[in-house]
């Protein structure tokens, strides 16, 4: 069974940094396309980026140009590197693999 962990959230001012990082059991991680979602309150949850098997990013409109979504395959892990952090950045975060497997997500607040 397939399990994702999510680490690195936390409390930041605007214009912040925060890397997330997504741990995966198994061993099919380095053969499927791997994600970031987040959810905001009272919003619904969102495509963040996602970073295919070959390493091909992709990011929401809101983030290009100040995340950055990575993959160790060897050490079974993805990352989410976020740069000038704003507060409209606030929200959990969640990883998540194409087979459809979730994280329990981490929290990101960036204060004004």
């Amino acid at each position: 069974q397939v399990r994702l962990v999510e680490s690195g959230g936390g409390l930041v001012q605007a214009g912040g940094s925060l890397r997330l990082s997504c741990a995966a059991s198994g061993s099919i991680f380095s053969s499927i396309t791997m994600g970031w979602h987040r959810q905001a309150p009272g919003k619904e949850r969102e495509l963040v980026a996602y970073i295919t098997r070959g390493g091909v990013t992709t990011y929401a409109d809101s983030v290009k140009g100040r995340f950055t979504i990575s993959r160790d395959n060897a050490k079974n892990t993805v990352y989410l590197q976020m740069n000038s952090l704003k507060p409209e950045d606030t929200a959990v975060y969640y990883c998540n693999n194409a087979l459809g497997t979730w994280g329990q997500g981490t929290q990101v607040t960036v204060s004004s």
